[in-house]
C-alpha cells in the first residue's frame, strides 16, 4: 500500500496483433479490456490486503471519447485517476490514452473514458457503500472529507 494518498495510476501497453481489428487499428472492446487493467492495477497496487481481500468492483456505466488510434506495435500510456469522492456504492473513475513516446505521454488523450465502478462485498455479492478508509488511497486528498 502507498504511504500517501495516490489519486491516478499508469499503465504502459504496446499494441499487438491481436489487438487490432479490420480497419487495422485498436478494437473499440480492446480499449475497454485495458480500462478495466489499469483500474484493477490501481486498486491492485494502492489498496491494503483486508480491503483486496473484502471487496470487489464492477462497471456499471462506460462512456468513451475517440479522439485517435494507434497501430499495430505503437506505445499507449494509460493513466486513472479519481477526482471525485464516492457516491455510496460508487465512484467515477476516469482513464485517458495517450501516444507514448520513451515512456511518456505526448500530446493530448487519444481515447477518454469515464466509467462508473460499484463496491460489492465479495461475501455477500451485494452493493456497499465505501466506506472513506477504502476512498482515501483514491480520491484527491481532501476529497473524502464530508463522507
Amino acid at each position: 500500500m502507498a504511504d500517501a494518498p495516490v489519486s491516478s495510476y499508469r499503465i504502459t501497453i504496446t499494441t499487438t496483433a491481436e489487438h487490432i481489428d479490420f480497419m487495422g487499428h485498436v478494437n473499440n472492446t480492446v480499449w475497454l479490456e485495458w480500462v478495466q487493467d489499469v483500474a484493477t492495477a490501481h486498486w491492485e497496487a494502492v489498496a491494503p490486503k483486508e480491503h483486496l481481500d473484502a471487496y470487489l468492483w464492477v462497471v456499471t456505466r462506460h462512456e468513451i471519447d475517440y479522439r485517435g488510434n494507434v497501430a499495430e506495435g505503437a506505445e499507449v500510456i494509460a493513466e486513472t485517476r479519481i477526482e471525485q469522492p464516492p457516491r455510496g456504492a460508487r465512484f467515477e473513475r476516469k482513464v485517458d490514452f495517450f501516444r507514448a513516446e520513451n515512456g511518456e505521454p505526448v500530446g493530448k488523450p487519444i481515447v477518454s473514458v469515464r466509467s462508473d465502478w460499484a463496491m460489492i462485498d465479495r461475501k455477500t455479492n451485494r452493493l456497499l457503500r465505501i466506506p472513506a478508509d477504502v476512498a482515501a488511497p483514491f480520491v484527491p486528498k481532501g476529497a473524502n472529507d464530508d463522507l
